[in-house]
């Protein structure tokens, strides 16, 4: 077998976010949706993988595995519980979870809002609130001053896509609105937030790179679909790329792709096989939406911030991941500058609505014991990231 070697200095990394892990994460808006009387949750996020508590044990799994690499996100209801009222100790816990990447010689990947928000701001009306985006910038200025110079990269808003879609449009995700208009807006509202956050970011102390993350579908048209498709994508995507100029990189997410018709989206091809989340198993989008961002934002370096597959067979997993990182591959011989490509998820986690039933990571955690089991994918990606690259 030959070796598909990538660049030096490809990072190499996996993924989680707060409120997904941490546990207990009592002051968010997720934590008050989960609850609701009528929440879509099926269940609440608990106490979670208690990353809280064994972020160590964590870092040891991504250093033991050999990746170079840890995205984490800080979390702004515990940072800000109150409107301008600051934590300390949890800003000195952010810190040391930055200076534990280091003492393992891991990168910290750092986002500062993923999917999240505190009450206070729930309760103004989250991100249609006056002075959203400025509270935000106020909360990035704060925290970047407390952990700036051990952050390796930071990523400014995770998925602002999904935030205004899910939130705004279809009402799935907080605060559970349904309106195309509101939806527009909010979106307005994130990118602005986005370019606030680079620039606070970026007033030190540290240097390091600073983008954003989002949600890329391989958008394939059916006969008839190419205007709806455009239509869509527009709004879903080519708004927010717009919003990196002059950021140091755009971070990729993507899962699957999403064929459009006439109409709009069309279910899942019959014969392509589904993941937990009832996506088509399509492991060559990466490379469509890596080619994409980097066109539409005129060759700027992408970062694969999230790729990965719910599934309960490990070597589905790898599969996946391997056909995806072919993609990545060619898009670099193509002369496209991925810097890094970052597995979603280290662990198994809350999965939003959906709960602990999807199995995206890694290393699976015991939801009682909360020991952390890994998978042989766990070690596979990690031989990979040992080789700079997969055998194929």
């Amino acid at each position: 077998m030959a070796r598909l070697g990538f660049p030096e200095g490809f990072l190499w990394g996996a993924a989680t976010a707060a409120h997904q892990v941490e546990g207990q994460n009592l002051n968010s808006d997720w934590w008050e949706f989960e609850h609701a009387e009528q929440t879509p949750c099926v269940e609440p996020s608990g106490d979670a993988c208690d990353s809280w508590h064994r972020w160590p044990a964590d870092m040891d799994l991504v250093s033991s595995l050999g990746l170079g690499a840890y995205r984490f996100s800080v979390e702004w209801s515990r940072i800000e519980p109150e409107e301008g009222e600051w934590s300390s100790a949890t800003l000195e816990h952010y810190r040391q979870m930055c200076a534990g990447c280091h003492e393992r010689a891991v990168v910290p990947v750092v986002t500062f809002n993923h999917f999240t928000i505190p009450r206070w701001l729930a309760r103004r009306g989250g991100w249609e609130a006056p002075g959203a985006a400025d509270a935000f910038a106020r909360f990035c200025e704060r925290t970047v001053s407390h952990i700036g110079d051990l952050v390796g990269w930071g990523c400014t808003i995770n998925e602002p896509n999904i935030v205004s879609f899910m939130g705004y449009r279809f009402g799935i995700f907080p605060p559970a609105v349904a309106d195309e208009g509101r939806s527009r807006k909010v979106s307005i509202t994130l990118c602005n937030a986005h370019r606030m956050a680079v620039n606070a970011l970026r007033s030190g102390p540290g240097d390091f790179p600073v983008g954003l993350t989002l949600s890329m579908a391989d958008y394939q048209g059916a006969p008839g679909g190419e205007e709806t498709l455009e239509a869509i994508r527009r709004e879903a995507e080519d708004v927010f790329l717009e919003a990196t100029e002059g950021d140091d990189f755009v971070g990729v997410q993507t899962y699957t792709r999403m064929r459009v018709g006439p109409d709009g989206p069309l279910r899942p091809e019959p014969g392509v096989a589904r993941t937990q989340m009832g996506y088509e198993f399509w492991p060559q989008a990466i490379e469509a939406t890596v080619r994409r961002a980097t066109e539409m934002t005129g060759g700027l370096p992408v970062l694969v911030t999230e790729n990965g597959i719910g599934t309960d067979d490990d070597a589905q997993r790898i599969e996946f991941v391997s056909g995806a990182l072919e993609g990545v591959r060619r898009c670099i011989d193509d002369g496209i500058a991925v810097l890094g490509y970052f597995y979603w998820s280290l662990l198994d986690n809350f999965e939003w609505v959906l709960g602990y039933g999807p199995t995206f990571g890694l290393v699976e955690v015991d939801r009682h014991s909360f020991e952390r089991r890994p998978k042989p994918s766990a070690s596979w990606l990690g031989s990979v990231s040992r080789a700079n690259g997969p055998e194929v």
